[in-house]
């Protein structure tokens, strides 16, 4: 490739990085929560806390998170017994769950370490300010606005 054209590629990558850092945080630090489902009375052993709940509604709907609806009565039970259908077959998941939450890690500390190296790059800490500030302000403008 020419000199000039990964220069290009550089910058390009550089602009993206910066602007879509602070979601990329978030999104794993959310997927990461989600991933042993802490924002489920089930997972969290309770009622979580409300910065999970909405870190979590962000994440799966891209809105914070509406009350739940009462809990509606069961539906009676059907006469006629039905042959019981077998067991599904149990996975271990906990690796995998473990490998994801390691990778949620691994995308924080690699965007934090991205931003500190723009903006302690002098030549382009006021681009880098302003896209940060534009990835951050940009997507919680919408969420409140839409």
């Amino acid at each position: 490739m020419k000199a000039q054209t990964m220069r290009s590629a550089r910058r390009y990558h550089y602009y993206l990085g910066v602007f879509f850092a602070p979601a990329i945080i978030l999104f794993s630090l959310s997927g990461a929560l989600q991933t042993f489902r802490l924002q489920e009375a089930k997972g969290y052993g309770g009622t979580p806390p409300a910065w999970i709940s909405w870190v979590a509604a962000f994440h799966m709907d891209q809105a914070p998170p509406k009350p739940k609806p009462a809990p509606k009565a069961a539906p009676a039970a059907p006469k006629a017994s039905a042959p019981a259908p077998a067991p599904a077959k149990k996975h271990y998941t906990l690796p995998l769950k473990i490998f994801v939450t390691l990778m949620a890690i691994g995308l924080i500390l690699s965007a934090v370490t991205g931003v500190v190296i723009a903006l302690n790059t002098r030549a382009t800490r006021n681009a880098s300010i302003v896209m940060l500030a534009a990835g951050t302000i940009l997507p919680l403008t919408m969420l409140l606005l839409l």
